[in-house]
């Protein structure tokens, strides 16, 4: 038996697949990413106010949002298809629907900055026959840092 040899147990672990699969979820989270966000372009106004905490919502992670583009048209979060424009009844009847199911869900208007006053205040009162209690109005805290430090 002193010509018969052991042969001794590799203990090494290949990596080789790992990596080509961490380059495909690599290249599959690159595609997807631009993809999923989407919505209304408007260009908020500068504040310098607090960010709404979500433990604020009564848990619900997904706030209602009412979007008034420069035009004046109205875009609401929720229905078919949230990148066409609604008309006021539709925002009345989709968010008095929300506030029924669940009456915590925020509710945030997404104003651009150069539609005129009176159309913001317009979108709040629909909010507000609705049924929605607090409206709050989104605003571009990175854009007041810029002017802070510049």
């Amino acid at each position: 038996m002193s010509g018969v040899r052991k042969r001794k147990l590799m203990a090494e672990i290949n990596v080789v697949p790992y990596i080509d699969v961490m380059l495909v979820l690599l290249i599959i989270f690159m595609v997807t990413a631009p993809l999923l966000t989407q919505g209304v372009e408007v260009e908020l106004p500068k504040a310098g106010a607090e960010p709404i905490d979500s433990a604020d919502s009564g848990g619900n992670a997904d706030p209602l949002i009412l979007s008034v583009d420069s035009s004046g048209n109205l875009y609401l979060s929720v229905g078919e298809d949230e990148s066409s424009p609604v008309d006021s009844e539709r925002v009345i009847t989709l968010t008095s629907v929300v506030l029924e199911r669940s009456p915590n869900t925020q509710v945030l208007v997404n104003a651009d900055s150069r539609v005129a006053y009176g159309k913001v205040i317009a979108a709040m009162v629909l909010l507000q026959r609705a049924g929605a209690e607090k409206v709050g109005l989104l605003t571009d805290p990175a854009a007041i840092k810029k002017l802070e430090a510049g």
